[in-house]
């Protein structure tokens, strides 16, 4: 009995194993559900899908397991056509779509591997569940959902991502320290994402990770990889600070404070955040980030000598953190908050309440649609009275007197709000609501309903004006104005009663748009972040090492080339050396190279040659190659520089077996041709190693003679011309000779080339005679 004894620990391990097998035994092979080989396309799974759909579909198939047979077959569809699933499938044998094994086998070196209990290696020691990876599960995210919701939210609300894998086991170890971190930051205003990186591998490689699990930091649009050994709250916290964008809140102490409260003319409400301590809390920077658009910020120091005044002048609780917001009357905060710690959503809450000025500009289609949403029931409308200016001083009473008349105003909010427009800014929206106002549209007063995003409904304030030349008196100006707008907006406010106008609108031009310069110093700033966070120290040393490696490269170049220039001024004031170089500027002149044509570059030379190629070859003996060989090469020297022409010499005692056989075959002769080898001295041919043909010149070639006698026949029928006496002038009778047998007989040697020049312009002209053959013969080694 000893011998079937067994441990219960090993019992559940061996049952847990066992129960897996049978279950993925039960489940039903897809391949073979649908039909299919698993080497199947995925135009071959959805072919054979929608056929057996339309075939076990319950409403037209009256068989009793139709219904489970329909399930079965839509089950197997989606997890082939899955490329994610169904390679999980094929190597593991997994068809649970909430069991994604991981793609390759795991290394488990590193988590104790040869642990001798292997509950323990499953669960860890004593059996902690408290690392079940289900709370990676529950806040998993898509690459769609990240790129469509989590970039465009992280522009307000940063948002920290862990990558995970089900079967990385350091990322089961990590779970304590990611749901410590959760309750940390997020009440601080820090969302929190999961990603399964083996169905997201396209998020996981853009993101520019290699290892799992791996966090990071998205802000603003951008990735930031968090790329610490360990994840404490400590460090996560400084890693946030580090990636917040820089000079987002402005230090204030006495000799700014009132620089800043009265800056509110870049349209933005001021908010003071005064602190304690030396460093600002996370909330509060966090809170600067996602209002930076409507609030500038400024952080004062309570414990900083320089900020006494401030505290005097706010009654400001020496040991409490407190929040100031300010509007144009910088005199007294319109909302305030003293905590020992304000929670983010009592922040949050009164900065959205207070996030714009009591008398906005309309600078953009955000500031548009916080002053005045669109809401398209009509008991609901909410009226948004505009006062149009020009960006000048002149107009600064006018906006002024508008903001008081904002202020005294007995209407909420939520029903009206006030606002100005620079009419040269937002030039589109004025011309969009000119009907039923007059010619000059400047300090006009209008109040709009927008219906929806671009359709608005709009009434003038008729007989109201903030223009100081139409009325001599301010006060009564004001007044006046006041009273029309009152009566305006309390008729508008009925539900039965109509605007009289209406239009259609494009959205509004962003003023705080970034120009060029600013966007590009903006982006070397990203690209600056980027690179201190993704470049570590040993790319740092091989980058360093490389860079001094090319300079010593450099310097050692220069010493070699100063040496040389000093030996060369040496040589030069010892007069060795020409000063114009002139040796330099004869190994610099281009030179032709006419080649031997011998048995080992005959190859080389003539048969090797590439498609367009061709070689010109002068034919001599040893008595006459002295003679030869200079007017050859001064006819052929024009022609040095091109690339598709070699050059050379042969003598014809040693070529004579070769040039026979090749005249032969040119001529088409079947009998073997006896040469004499002192008549082809002279000879010229230029040879096409390519197409096998070649083309001759000789001295006393028909070809060559040929236009020789052709000018002294015009010339002779131009002398016998009785019609012209002024002729003889330019032709003498007594030089020309009508018989063609006075040509002479004998040609010298050094007279055999006189014709090639001429003869090398028709070559080139295509105009010579090709003679064709079959092969190029062997040429004789010997």
């Amino acid at each position: 009995m000893a011998l079937f004894s067994i441990d219960h620990k090993h019992f559940i391990f061996v049952l847990i194993v066992v129960v897996s097998f049978a279950v993925a035994q039960i489940t039903e092979d897809p391949y073979k559900v649908l039909g299919l080989n698993r080497h199947a396309s995925n135009q071959e799974i959805r072919k054979a899908y929608k056929q057996l759909a339309k075939e076990w579909h319950p409403d037209k198939n009256s068989h009793p397991d139709a219904e489970l047979k329909f399930v079965q077959i839509k089950k197997a569809y989606e997890l082939l056509s899955d490329s994610d699933r169904r390679r999980l499938y094929d190597q593991h044998g997994v068809t649970n779509e909430d069991s994604h094994m991981y793609k390759q086998k795991h290394d488990y070196s590193n988590y104790g591997r040869f642990a001798t209990d292997p509950l323990e290696e499953f669960f860890g020691k004593q059996f902690h569940f408290d690392h079940d990876i289900s709370i990676y599960h529950k806040l998993s995210v898509t690459t769609n959902y990240y790129e469509q919701t989590i970039l465009e939210k992280s522009r307000s609300v940063p948002y920290i991502l862990m990558f995970y894998n089900d079967w990385c086991f350091r990322c089961t170890r990590l779970v304590g320290a990611f749901k410590k971190l959760i309750d940390i930051l997020e009440p601080l205003g820090v969302q929190f994402a999961t990603v399964n990186a083996a169905h997201e591998q396209r998020l996981f490689r853009n993101a520019g990770l290699n290892d799992l699990p791996s966090m990071v930091f998205v802000l603003n649009g951008h990735n930031y990889v968090y790329r610490e050994n360990t994840i404490s709250a400590q460090k996560v916290v400084d890693f946030i600070r580090k990636k917040l964008p820089y000079r987002m809140a402005v230090k204030v102490d006495d000799s700014n404070i009132d620089d800043f409260l009265n800056g509110w003319m870049d349209n933005k409400v001021r908010a003071l955040i005064l602190e304690p301590r030396n460093q600002t809390r996370l909330r509060y920077l966090l809170a600067a980030f996602q209002f930076r658009n409507r609030v500038q910020f400024g952080l004062v120091h309570l414990d900083n000598a320089n900020c006494k005044d401030i505290r005097e002048r706010f009654q400001i609780h020496p040991n409490l953190d407190t929040l100031l917001i300010f509007n144009e009357y910088v005199e007294r905060p319109v909302a305030s908050v003293s905590m020992a710690d304000i929670p983010t959503q009592t922040l949050n809450s009164i900065i959205s309440s207070n996030q714009y000025l009591m008398l906005p500009r309309l600078s953009s289609q955000e500031i548009l649609e916080g002053i005045c949403p669109a809401e398209w029931n009509r008991p609901r409308k909410r009226l948004c009275v505009v006062l149009i200016t020009e960006n000048s001083d002149e107009h600064n009473f006018a906006r002024g007197a508008l903001r008081n008349i904002a202020l005294q105003s007995a209407y909420s909010l939520e029903k009206v709000r006030f606002a100005y427009i620079y009419k040269e800014k937002q030039l589109d929206f004025i011309n969009a609501i000119s009907q039923g106002s007059e010619n000059e549209k400047l300090l006009r007063i209008v109040v709009l309903w927008r219906r929806d995003t671009s359709h608005i409904k709009y009434e003038w304030v008729h007989d109201a004006s903030l223009d100081l030349k139409d009325h001599p008196s301010s006060d009564h100006l004001i007044n006046h104005t006041k009273q029309q707008i009152d009566h305006t907006i309390q008729k508008l406010l009925k539900t039965s009663e109509a605007l009289s106008y209406e239009a259609f609108v494009k959205n509004l031009l962003d003023e705080h748009a970034q120009g060029f310069i600013h966007s590009w110093i903006t982006k070397v700033f990203n690209i600056y972040d980027y690179l201190v966070d993704t470049i570590e120290e040993q790319h740092v040393l091989a980058a360093l090492s490389l860079l001094g490696t090319i300079a010593f490269m450099f310097a050692v170049g220069y010493v070699m080339v100063y040496f040389v220039r000093a030996e060369e001024e040496n040589l030069k004031a010892k007069g060795e050396l020409s000063p114009k170089g002139g040796a330099k500027a004869n190994r610099q002149q281009p030179e032709l190279r006419l080649h031997e044509l011998r048995a080992e570059k005959y190859n080389g030379l003539i048969r090797l040659l590439k498609p367009g190629c061709r070689t010109i070859i002068l034919i001599t003996d040893l008595q006459s190659r002295p003679k030869l060989i200079p007017p050859f090469h001064k006819a052929v020297w024009p022609y040095r520089r091109n690339k598709t022409l070699m050059f050379g010499h042969m003598l014809i005692d040693k070529g004579l077996s070769w040039y026979s056989e090749l005249l032969r075959q040119g001529l088409g002769d079947s009998k073997t041709l006896h040469i004499n080898p002192r008549n082809c001295v002279g000879t010229v041919l230029a040879l096409n190693g390519h197409r096998k043909y070649f083309c001759m010149y000789h001295a006393k070639h028909p070809e060559t003679t040929r236009g020789v006698k052709r000018m002294e026949k015009i010339t002779r029928q131009l002398i016998q011309r009785p019609d012209d006496p002024e002729i003889g002038a330019f032709f003498n009778p007594a030089n020309s000779d009508d018989s063609e047998d006075n040509e002479p007989k004998v040609l010298l040697e050094g007279n055999l080339l006189d014709g090639l020049s001429n003869w090398l312009d028709r070559l080139f002209e295509g105009s010579t005679h090709r003679y064709y053959i079959n092969y190029w013969p062997e040429f004789p080694t010997k």
